[in-house]
């Protein structure tokens, strides 16, 4: 991969994403520290380990600024199967590591990370590369549609097993549209859609987990107060937050009443401290990301740039909207970050990673424009 100097890439992107993990970290520290004080005798426990990926995420992603995005369609069906590999390792129940009755983990070197962050983006690039090659031909349901549809289910099978749901949604949903950039038969994404949804559902109705979650949302008086718990706790967060907020740091769910804030929940928090200014900003900045990333994809010098750009936009954004939808109830409890800001070393380091792309490619764009 060739390196770039004098880079001229999207400012707002990279503006938004640095304010969302400073946000984050800031946020990290004010949701856990009484927590971690209480479990590990250390206030900073979660900080340091949020500031430390956030380092590294950084690097990671001014490194992938300057490499040039091509060189990725050449390692896309390695990065694939290495991530399939991944996948199916943390079903093993010797080597997959399970918290909270699903195995998403693989511990390596005393270190933990999600295979799925991983299988994310290497499904983005691998779909691009096909897309690539194929052209027109991805109008063809055998030859061209077909192919998409297999690598697509091939990676959601082992989330499905975890069993990972939410995960799940966001794979389908940047797999269509990735497809539905490439130019695909709206006849076959409906084909897709239409046919993934009930299978989704039926296997969400076999875990009793994932079935008190969506009865949460759709009957909750048929599941038992516990199930409910998380979800109330997140609504007294942002009732009381108002406008402004009860103040940084002067939140009263963090203490022990909403489990782990510093999480997929961090969302109410914020919205408990900060207020409604406060979470209006983070959903601006994910606009911002919308906006731009939509820009630098219509803008790519060639196909597979501009469907690697959609597809990492719109995985981000799809994220955030279905973390935000579920901490205000609209959508099922499911264990999806809120990008750049839940703690959590896998999502921030490779969401970071993946800036870092999009950015080479505004880059690219720039330069054909000149």
């Amino acid at each position: 991969m060739m390196m770039h100097r004098g880079l001229s890439f999207d400012k707002m992107v990279f503006t938004a994403t640095l304010v969302l993990v400073s946000l984050g970290i800031l946020m990290i520290y004010s949701s856990s520290a009484i927590r971690a004080q209480e479990r590990f005798g250390d206030s900073y426990f979660f900080l340091k380990r949020q500031l430390l990926w956030a380092i590294l995420g950084v690097l990671i992603m001014i490194w992938m600024m300057k490499l040039n995005y091509r060189g990725w369609q050449r390692v896309a069906f390695p990065l694939f199967l290495l991530s399939l590999l991944s996948l199916f390792l943390v079903l093993v129940p010797q080597v997959g590591i399970k918290v909270n009755g699903a195995r998403r983990w693989l511990s390596l070197l005393g270190l933990s990370f999600q295979p799925t962050e991983l299988a994310k983006i290497s499904l983005i690039l691998f779909l691009s590369h096909l897309l690539a090659k194929k052209g027109p031909r991805v109008q063809e349901f055998t030859h061209g549609f077909l192919p998409l549809i297999a690598a697509t289910g091939i990676v959601t099978a082992p989330v499905l097993l975890q069993p990972n749901f939410g995960n799940v949604a966001v794979l389908l949903a940047v797999a269509i549209m990735i497809c539905f950039v490439g130019g695909a038969r709206i006849r076959h994404l409906i084909l897709l859609s239409v046919g993934s949804l009930p299978f989704l559902l039926l296997m969400m109705m076999q875990s009793s987990h994932a079935r008190s979650r969506l009865l949460t949302l759709i009957d909750p008086s048929r599941v038992p107060e516990g199930a409910r718990y998380q979800i109330t706790q997140s609504f007294y967060a942002l009732g009381p937050g108002g406008l402004l907020g009860r103040g940084l740091g002067d939140g009263i769910q963090k203490l022990f009443y909403l489990p782990e804030p510093h999480t997929d929940f961090i969302f109410a928090i914020i919205g408990e401290e900060i207020g409604f200014l406060g979470t209006s900003m983070i959903i601006l900045l994910f606009g911002i990301m919308l906006w731009r990333g939509t820009r630098i994809a219509l803008r790519a010098p060639d196909p597979f740039g501009r469907y690697t750009a959609m597809g990492i936009t719109y995985l981000i954004v799809s994220q955030a909207a279905i973390n935000v939808g579920m901490v205000i109830g609209l959508l099922p409890t499911t264990g999806l970050p809120l990008p750049f800001i839940s703690f959590g070393g896998s999502s921030l380091v490779l969401s970071l990673t993946e800036i870092g792309i999009l950015l080479n490619i505004s880059h690219h764009a720039r330069a054909k424009a000149r």
